[in-house]
């Protein structure tokens, strides 16, 4: 928490160097994705009473980060990439609920669950074979106070852990008709006290029921008794070795079992492999100890997930399966340098993210957005920032950040921020840049700056000035802003691929910021939308609408269909589309990060990620969309919907092949700022935490940092920006923020 202005001013720094003025305290905010805003945010809440006057400084013209989006030709909605939010991302959306209560709107209008879930799987053959599920909803919303059905712990994962083995173990019985005449002499251990369960479970093995579904089914149901008693009261020292034993014996009967019957059926070989894998987790738990270590999850982080889950048993076949590939690596981008061979996630991470995922969802397990999200979630957290006094500082690209060289600093006084060092790419008319357009109704970002604010626009516009990239330096002036004068505090919310170029003297003399910044890896990633003539029934795909499915094709192996946006947009009638889709993925991109003086690189990059979109088209969409191609194979031009055209005409330039590509929407996110962050095995060590306070002004923010969860999303992103908030204000208290102090 920062100190008082008076105790600031009289020791720390060198004397006259301060010359005495009022509150509030000045705060800098570096960055406007979902860290910086959410900083920005808790910082000028109303209880604060205007301690902190914040100023956000960002390059370009829009908020979002890797959040992102912006509205093109006919108020299409073009994204950085595609953005769902999960069901347990708990700090989001309560800060988003209080958003929009703020402004008076209901959260609810703006998102709707998205319960369709798939995986693509490779036959042996060659071809690909489709699995989906419809998780069912969840008592409670996203964001309403915790009760004890949400857990977050170990041991209450555990219980839902066994559950669901029960009711999978169930669903295996009811297929194959089997296990109804030995139901009745089947002990039953859910109806026992914690304490008699293992005993019972003896009991099972020495007369034969494990090596029945209904014995099975029972086993994990006192187990699951067990583990509750476990929530409540924690092991004492050897309990949890006292479980190995009888659960190994439930694992091996459990998968003899099931592989037999799932053979030739496959329905019944996918519930082998989630009990496969589901059991394998359970089982590591206990073995590592996890349910008491003080690390918790953390201590198997030197660990990889499919190394973790081998040592645990399960399944090799398993462990290669899409089922897998799909929920715990492509769903993150976990490939390191883009590499298709290489998946790698900390085991400590995936086991908290796939957890967290399964088992304290409310609502839905996803919720879509029914409009961008840069017009869902940082318009309206602008206009509620602009109401409680928040600068905006548009087209200011930071340069560098400057710490006090050591000579200035007092005996005993920690380093801090002296100066930042700012490009000014444009200057605004009328000194204030006003970023958001409406479109229908709903404030939202446009896909380009708007030329008619800013001096010289013509110009710039017909020069395709961007500057949002990391390659384009023009800029009218420099900006140094200098602590006392201009700042007392610096939240540093630059995506983590930025840090090597803005905080070299950080670097420079700080061992762990170069150990974060080399260790911790970031991946390009690429994404691109189609508009269609036909809606997905009249394309073939035969499953539900509204589906985010996962596990296909490298690099774009996960899709999601958006035809509900369409509404939001403003296509003319006689070319209106019928649907909307998404596609993104890792894009390789090796171990180097990019450098400034090559400005060929994001276009040569640009191109790959366009050529590697249309190959995928031509070689491979004929699996999800049937009648999406032509009888050679190749993919169906005519089918995409080209914007800008006159009333019944076709853009003459764009003949119907794949040149059509070119009127969609397609991105190589490829800024140092905009490559996602992986959560590589044995690195969460060297994360910073914003509540480091090495810095006398300064704390760090963004889904790179220690925050809790370490992995690339939205939540991460917000809890951080929380502890950023945290660490200048005390508020919120850190028991607020949910899931920090998650095993």
């Amino acid at each position: 928490m920062v100190q008082p202005r008076e105790s600031r001013q009289s020791t720390s720094k060198p004397a006259g160097s301060r010359p005495a003025r009022p509150e509030p305290i000045r705060v800098a905010i570096l960055g406007g994705g979902c860290a910086g805003i959410t900083a920005a945010f808790e910082l000028t809440r109303p209880e604060h009473r205007g301690r902190f006057a914040v100023t956000v400084y960002q390059q370009g013209w829009r908020l979002g980060g890797k959040g992102a989006s912006g509205r093109g030709a006919h108020n299409r909605i073009e994204e950085h990439g595609l953005h769902v939010w999960m069901g347990f991302y708990e700090n989001a959306f309560r800060l988003l609920r209080e958003c929009y209560a703020e402004l008076g709107r209901d959260w609810r209008g703006a998102f709707f669950p998205a319960p369709w879930i798939g995986i693509t799987e490779e036959r042996e053959d060659g071809g690909w074979e489709d699995w989906t599920a419809l998780f069912p909803p969840m008592p409670g919303l996203p964001g309403d106070p915790l009760s004890a059905e949400n857990p977050f712990s170990v041991s209450g994962y555990l219980v839902h852990s066994m559950r669901l083995l029960a009711t999978l173990i169930e669903s295996a019985r009811r297929r194959q008709g089997s296990g109804t005449e030995t139901e009745s002499r089947v002990p039953r251990l859910s109806a026992l006290a914690p304490d008699a369960v293992l005993d019972n479970l003896a009991r099972l093995v020495r007369y034969g029921h494990l090596a029945t579904l209904v014995g099975l089914a029972e086993a994990t149901r006192g187990l699951g008794i067990l583990f509750g008693a476990w929530s409540r009261y924690p092991p004492a020292p050897g309990a949890e070795a006292a479980v190995l034993r009888p659960l190994d014996n439930v694992t091996r009967s459990a998968l003899r079992l099931l592989s037999d019957l799932a053979r030739g059926d496959a329905e019944l070989r996918r519930v082998w492999m989630i009990v496969d894998l589901l059991l394998a987790m359970v089982r590591g738990v206990i073995r590592f100890g996890l349910i008491t270590d003080p690390r918790g999850f953390d201590a198997i982080d030197d660990y990889e997930f499919r190394d973790w889950l081998k040592l645990n048993g399960a399944s090799r076949a398993n462990l290669d399966s899409a089922f897998l590939r799909g929920v715990t690596y492509d769903d993150v981008f976990a490939y390191e340098d883009g590499d298709p061979a290489r998946p790698r996630m900390s085991a400590g991470q995936a086991l908290r993210n796939s957890l967290r995922m399964l088992f304290t969802y409310r609502g839905a397990l996803f919720w879509k957005m029914r409009a961008g999200m840069g017009d869902v979630v940082f318009a309206p957290f602008y206009e509620v920032l602009r109401r409680r006094g928040v600068r905006f500082e548009f087209f200011h690209r930071l340069e560098a950040l400057r710490l006090a060289s050591k000579d200035r600093l007092l005996p005993g006084e920690r380093p801090y921020v002296e100066a930042l060092e700012l490009g000014v790419q444009a200057t605004v008319r009328s000194g204030t840049y006003r970023p958001l357009i409406d479109v229908e109704g709903l404030p939202c970002w446009p896909a380009q700056p708007d030329y008619r604010q800013l001096v010289d626009g013509e110009r710039l516009e017909a020069e395709r000035w961007n500057p949002e990239s990391f390659w384009d330096r023009r800029e009218v002036s420099r900006k140094t802003l200098r602590v006392v004068e201009d700042f007392d505090f610096v939240v540093l919310a630059v995506g983590l691929g930025a840090i090597p170029h803005v905080a070299a003297d950080i670097l420079k003399r700080d061992r762990r910021w170069r150990r974060m910044v080399e260790n911790v890896k970031t991946v390009e990633t690429g994404a691109f939308q189609l508009w269609l003539k036909k809606d997905v029934a009249a394309l073939g795909w035969p499953g539900a609408e509204g589906i985010t499915l996962t596990g296909f094709v490298k690099p774009y192996d996960t899709w999601a269909d958006m035809s509900h946006l369409l509404p939001e947009e403003s296509w003319p009638e006689d070319r209106s589309p019928s649907s909307l889709a998404y596609f993104c993925g890792a894009l390789r991109s090796g171990p180097e990060l990019p450098r400034r003086d090559d400005p060929g690189y994001p276009i040569a990059r640009r191109e790959a990620a366009r050529q590697e979109a249309v190959h995928f088209l031509e070689r491979h969409i004929g699996h999800l969309w049937p009648r999406a191609v032509r009888p050679d194979g190749g993919f169906r031009w005519e089918l995409l919907v080209l914007p800008g055209a006159e009333p019944g005409a076709e853009p003459a330039r764009y003949p119907p092949g794949p040149e059509r590509f070119e009127a969609q929407y397609w991105t190589a996110n490829v800024n140092p700022s905009d490559r996602y962050t992986l959560s590589l095995p044995g690195t969460a060590k060297d994360r910073i935490s914003p509540l480091d306070n090495t810095y006398d002004n300064l704390t760090v923010a963004g889904d790179g940092t220690a925050c809790g969860f370490v992995v690339g999303c939205v939540e991460a992103a917000v809890m951080s920006g929380r502890l950023a908030a945290h660490a200048l204000s005390g508020w919120p208290r850190l028991e607020d923020i949910v899931g920090f102090d998650h095993p």
